[in-house]
């Protein structure tokens, strides 16, 4: 028996990855080393949630849930910025 793992993924990965990309602007002076860095943190700070498919995810959220880890999201990739620019700044020392 065959089974193709490749479509699993983190539900989380790939909305961190556009929200990092979307807030990169208002951080300059990141390298693309560093957002990685700042994708790593704000995916720790998120519960993993394990998907074939996106919509299958967001299909059994309601709205309540959908919301909350919306704002969850938002708090982890705020939080991460903050916390990978306080290392870079304490490297710079």
């Amino acid at each position: 028996m065959s089974t193709d793992f490749t479509s699993v993924h983190n539900y989380y990965e790939r909305h961190v990855f556009d929200a990092v990309l979307s807030a990169h602007g208002g951080h300059p002076g990141l390298d693309g080393d560093t957002l990685a860095d700042v994708a790593c943190v704000a995916l720790n700070r998120l519960p993993p949630r394990y998907v074939r498919h996106d919509v299958d995810f967001a299909f059994y959220q309601g709205e309540k849930e959908r919301a909350a880890a919306d704002k969850a999201l938002k708090d982890a990739v705020t939080y991460a910025f903050q916390f990978v620019q306080a290392r870079v700044a304490m490297r710079a020392r």
